[in-house]
């Protein structure tokens, strides 16, 4: 690595970042149905039609994973609960195994020296309430604030922070507007809805967290970079709109009450009625904001499609595993336009940062990686950069701990710092996850 812990403020915080579904397995511990078990059981929706039954089993290999954290010198541990588990018809009666799950997780990570910090929901969404509409029916944000209570009444004494959603974008519009991921719509009205819907439940969990009492909460925004495929205004006013719904529309709505009006102009037709009236529960002040970083698109605009009417289009930089453009300028671009326009002086995250790649397995039987740690050392160059320009960022959360479910990928798409052989789970940690271990050395 070519940069250590020195070269990062004091307390600056090092840390992995996993999340529920992708890597406990939920077909144990009396965990209930999701709208991912029911996507991945649908023909076509999943390579191989993988599903996170198993994962890694990191429901009954948690200590052995926090080791694992321990060992590489990390400060913190970026988790998330499943709703499911604890609640498995999304309200109603508890889990209590569920709930001793996260107990007994917690308290591991405190044995260990690891700063826990909790996402309560990175899209696991119990099936029973997709039954009645989901993200699109405004009463599952009334039981998500429920949800929250009852998981943080149980482990948030200990939590060092708690973000609420991860990611609302992919929530929202990647799952109700592409279609790539559960529920697996294509359908605007829905997509409003959920749009909507993901930030007002934010905030009753924010309302819920502070009536236990709770502070260190924070929002979770994932941002993908805008770059028009050329200087034409049709163009640029394309890549703005990406902008809008990728980026703007879900810090505006926490950080400013307000949507942005370029995304307005297309979805408030099928926005819920009276949405509007929610902005104060969404805008109620937060304590700190994550920002997950992976990429860029190129947009260009598309005449034969309805609104937004724009594509992404193939660009000319290096790519990862995903397909995906690497460009590291994104990472700073982002921390400085949060702080600047959406922020202030709050502490910025970041939350998830990492690359998939086809690692190289030696006779040997070590795991080589070097464009991961390459990736990583481009991006954490330009995470210093907004450090050193002041910009309040306090911690860097690395994606992944190990190889997981890659969601509609399956196994195949290899994000970890440890290699997990998903045949018999035994974990190898890879040349990468060495070298950060090197790095963060006191």
């Amino acid at each position: 690595m070519k940069y250590t812990r020195k070269d990062f403020p004091e307390g600056f915080l090092f840390g992995a970042a996993t999340s529920s579904y992708q890597i406990e397995g939920h077909g144990f511990g009396g965990a209930g149905r999701t709208h991912w078990d029911d996507f991945a059981d649908t023909p076509g929706n999943v390579v191989r039609a993988e599903n996170g039954d198993r994962a890694c089993d990191h429901y009954h290999r948690f200590e052995d994973d926090l080791d694992l954290v321990k060992d590489a010198g990390f400060d913190a541990y970026r988790f998330s609960t499943s709703w499911a588990r604890v609640l498995p018809e999304g309200k109603g009666t508890v889990n209590e195994e569920g709930l001793d799950f996260y107990d007994r997780l917690t308290d591991a990570m405190l044995e260990r020296g690891i700063k826990p910090l909790a996402t309560l929901y990175h899209w696991e969404l119990p099936s029973a309430l997709a039954d009645k509409g989901g993200w699109r029916n405004r009463d599952t944000t009334k039981y998500f604030g429920e949800f929250a209570e009852i998981v943080m009444k149980r482990i948030g004494d200990r939590m060092t922070s708690v973000a609420t959603i991860n990611e609302p974008w992919c929530v929202a519009w990647l799952s109700h507007f592409l279609g790539h991921h559960a529920p697996g719509l294509r359908d605007i009205r829905a997509t409003a809805h959920a749009m909507h819907h993901v930030l007002l439940a934010h905030g009753e969990a924010i309302s819920a967290m502070r009536g236990l009492g709770m502070d260190n909460l924070g929002a979770v925004f994932n941002h993908e970079w805008s770059a028009p495929a050329d200087d034409s205004p049709e163009t640029l006013e394309k890549a703005a709109l990406y902008d809008g719904i990728y980026n703007r529309w879900f810090m505006g709505g926490v950080f400013k009450k307000e949507y942005p009006a370029n995304v307005l102009e297309g979805l408030e037709p099928h926005m819920p009625k009276g949405w509007q009236d929610d902005m104060d529960i969404i805008g109620q002040p937060v304590d700190w904001a994550g920002i997950n970083y992976y990429t860029r698109a190129v947009i260009a605009p598309d005449a034969d499609s309805p609104w937004p009417g724009l594509k992404a289009v193939e660009g000319p930089l290096p790519k990862t595993f995903m397909d995906w453009e690497i460009f590291p300028e994104g990472i700073y671009n982002f921390l400085k336009r949060a702080a600047a326009e959406y922020t202030g002086d709050l502490p910025l995250y970041v939350t998830e940062n990492g690359m998939a790649a086809p690692d190289i397995i030696t006779p040997e039987g070590k795991v080589e990686d070097p464009h991961r740690t390459d990736y990583l050392n481009l991006h954490l160059e330009q995470v210093k950069k907004a450090c050193d320009e002041g910009v309040p960022v306090k911690g860097y959360m690395m994606w992944s701990l190990l190889d997981n479910y890659e969601w509609a990928l399956g196994y195949e798409k290899r994000f970890g710092l440890v290699h997990v052989d998903f045949d018999t789970l035994a974990r190898t940690p890879k040349e990468s996850y060495y070298g950060i271990k090197d790095a963060l050395k006191d």
